[in-house]
């Protein structure tokens, strides 16, 4: 038997206040004045200048400020590593991505693709990257994705939704600062805190459960009771924890995997753009049947914190549109294994998860 020998995040620092450290991290890592750092930073924060004026541009640095409005995307990735090749003679010396997942996974991505040839699309699956990426560092402005710390980088190519998963994607160095998550709206900070909830359940109640996934889902989901149910704690304790559940909650699949809900809403953020967050919550709101402890704690919880999700997402959608949506969740055959077992094309049928579907 063979086993993963998994890379982790080399380096990491944690504290309010943090963020104020970036140069001190960076410029050891400078290769010379003509490789620039390129900052990709979500433009919510544009003219906010409590994070943009504490980055430390310098020579030909560039920040480059991208909506997260919609899901990342192969053809995003390869219109951002055009642009920094045609813009800089030399190659960077580093992607920094300040954000939520999509600017990290964008991050991710494009630190990838600058040293590796053809399209991102082409990289879409398991092992597929052969040569390093270039220095990458991420910094997360929202807690619950575990982006910061996964070996994947989520995204919506021509005829998929899938991540680049390899030992070459996580992040160099990860800078979490609970500070710069203070101004997250709530049902933004719901969503995504859900993301790492759902994480957690899918991990915990799956065939590919051992010790070291356990240890760090169980503590994961510990800390999203303390925050999203027992709601006894400070605003700063809930932005410290939530911000370390968001990173137990990514290693908690970094030896296993997540199940149902990831890979039905992968469907619905395919064919419909559903973000994420969201698309998880929509989904994992109809999977009794699968996880019946998690949601009912889920649906405690939407009702703790007032959150109401949208209803008739697939109201009006034809068997076509359906099928493109199951098509794109059974694909994801390490999600369903992990959820169901090796024999899961027994009991999950294209019909169930149209029947699923039907109900969002």
């Amino acid at each position: 038997m063979s086993f993963k020998n998994y890379p982790m995040v080399s380096r990491v620092v944690f504290g309010r206040g943090s963020f104020d450290q970036l140069e001190d991290i960076l410029e050891p890592k400078r290769i010379n004045t003509k490789a620039p750092f390129i900052f990709l930073v979500d433009d919510v924060f544009e003219g906010n200048a409590w994070i943009t004026g504490r980055i430390p541009l310098a020579y030909d640095d560039k920040l480059i400020y991208i909506s997260a409005d919609e899901e990342p995307k192969t053809s995003q990735v390869d219109e951002l590593v055009e642009k920094i090749i045609l813009d800089h003679k030399d190659r960077p010396s580093g992607i920094i991505g300040i954000g939520g997942g999509t600017i990290l996974d964008l991050a991710k991505a494009v630190a990838i693709m600058l040293t590796n040839e053809g399209g991102a699309k082409d990289y879409q699956g398991w092992d597929l990257v052969k040569t390093p990426a270039i220095y990458h560092v991420g910094i997360p402005t929202i807690s619950g994705t575990g982006a910061e710390v996964s070996r994947t980088t989520v995204l919506t190519g021509p005829d998929k939704k899938l991540g680049i998963n390899s030992d070459h994607t996580p992040f160099d160095q990860v800078i979490l600062d609970p500070e710069l998550t203070k101004d997250v709206p709530t049902d933004q900070w719901f969503y995504t805190g859900m993301d790492c909830y759902i994480h957690c359940v899918e991990s915990l109640n799956g065939t590919y459960l051992n010790a070291f996934s356990q240890s760090y889902g169980e503590k994961a989901l510990e800390l999203c009771k303390e925050i999203f149910v027992e709601n006894s704690l400070s605003d700063e304790e809930m932005q410290d924890k939530l911000m370390m559940a968001s990173w137990h909650g990514g290693m908690s699949i970094a030896y296993s995997q997540v199940g149902v809900a990831h890979a039905m809403s992968y469907g619905l953020g395919y064919l419909l753009g559903t973000k994420h967050g969201i698309g998880n919550c929509i989904v994992f709101d109809h999977l009794e049947e699968f996880y019946p402890e998690g949601v009912k704690l889920f649906k405690k919880m939407k009702k703790i914190h007032n959150i109401t999700l949208p209803k008739g997402l697939c109201a009006n959608l034809d068997d076509s549109e359906f099928d493109i949506m199951i098509d794109v969740a059974m694909s994801l055959e390490p999600l369903w294994e992990n959820a169901i077992g090796k024999n899961w094309k027994q009991s999950i049928t294209r019909e169930r998860l149209k029947a699923l579907y039907k109900k969002m």
